[in-house]
């Protein structure tokens, strides 16, 4: 079954700028090779589960080694038979605006 998950990440006990963490992040989603595409609350991801919730956990892992304190929010989508839905589902709405 498709999933697309926007993934929202970061320490909460490192000071007022947390990007350098957050670039952590990104680059392993970017580096799994499944379609993602990085916003300014989070960062959307596309694939089948068990190879989203593996990038989710490595994420989740990465700042684990020198965090204290991690808040996540992730919100998901599955729908089976579906592919492209990253921008898809935008082209969707954009077509009937």
């Amino acid at each position: 079954m498709s999933v697309l998950v926007e993934l929202t990440i970061f320490p909460t006990d490192k000071g007022t700028s947390v990007s350098p963490y957050v670039a952590r992040v990104v680059n392993i989603i970017r580096e799994s090779g499944l379609p993602c595409l990085l916003g300014p609350m989070g960062t959307c991801l596309e694939g089948e589960w068990e190879e989203v919730m593996a990038v989710v956990t490595k994420c989740y892992r990465e700042l684990e080694i020198d965090c204290d304190r991690i808040y996540m929010l992730m919100k998901a989508d599955c729908r089976k038979g579906a592919v492209d839905r990253l921008e898809g589902k935008v082209q969707s709405v954009e077509a009937k605006l």
